[in-house]
C-alpha cells in the first residue's frame, strides 16, 4: 500500500523544521531529508527513521522492521508521531550523523547530431 502524502504533509506539520524537512516519492513511498540528508522514510503509512547512534540512543525501544521487503531493519517511529519534540530531535540528530551527500555528477556532453 503506498504512503499517502497526507501522510508527509502531517509527519511535516509534527516535526516544525519547516523548509529543512524535504521529501522525495520514490515507487509510491518517500523518502525524508532534514538538511539534504536522508533521515527516514515513509513506506505503507509508517515513519522509518533511518538506523544510527542517535536513533539507538534517543529511541532504543522503538519497534524495528523493514521499509520494504528485503531492506534491513529500520526503527519505525510512528509513536513518535504524538511526542513532536521528540520525533524532531530523532530527525535533526539523525541528520547530524548521517554523511554529507555526494555532490550529483555533471551530465556527460551529448554527441551532436550532424546535419545530413
Amino acid at each position: 500500500m503506498a504512503t499517502d502524502k497526507s501522510f508527509i504533509d502531517y509527519v511535516a506539520e509534527v516535526v516544525g523544521l519547516g523548509a529543512r524537512l524535504t521529501h522525495r516519492k520514490m515507487f509510491g513511498e518517500y523518502a525524508l531529508y532534514v538538511d539534504d540528508k536522508v533521515v527516514a522514510f515513509a513506506c505503507d503509512g509508517s515513519l522509518f527513521v533511518k538506523p544510527s547512534d542517535a536513533a539507538a540512543r534517543l529511541a532504543p525501544d522503538l519497534p524495528q522492521g523493514p521499509p520494504y521487503p528485503g531492506a534491513k531493519d529500520y526503527p519505525i517511529a510512528d509513536e513518535l508521531q504524538d511526542d513532536p519534540e521528540a520525533l524532531r530531535r530523532l530527525l535533526l540528530e539523525t541528520a547530524a550523523v548521517m554523511p554529507p551527500p555526494k555532490p550529483k555528477k555533471p551530465a556527460a556532453p551529448r554527441a551532436k547530431r550532424g546535419a545530413g
